[in-house]
């Protein structure tokens, strides 16, 4: 495939002000919503309320891979 040559638009290495401006809005809007989130969740029903906690967990607590074993492998365990 022939090398393409840049013919305009931002320089290699030079920030998008609009992306960076974005953000600091998004950013901004979220921090606001954090500080009543509690009275929100209490104003839900209990089924909604545990269904957003679900969709919000990713954010806060690592995702556990399963490890696999090998057919025939010891099993040892940590607290033996």
């Amino acid at each position: 495939m022939a090398q393409r040559t840049k013919t305009g638009g931002r320089i290699q290495g030079t920030p998008n002000v609009l992306t960076k401006e974005m953000r600091s809005i998004i950013k901004e809007i979220i921090s606001k919503e954090l500080t009543g989130i509690s009275e929100t969740l209490n104003k839900l029903e209990p089924e909604k309320k545990v269904e957003i906690i679900i969709k919000l967990l990713p954010y806060v607590l690592p995702k556990v891979e399963p490890v696999p074993m090998e057919a025939g492998e010891p099993f040892t365990s940590e607290w033996e």
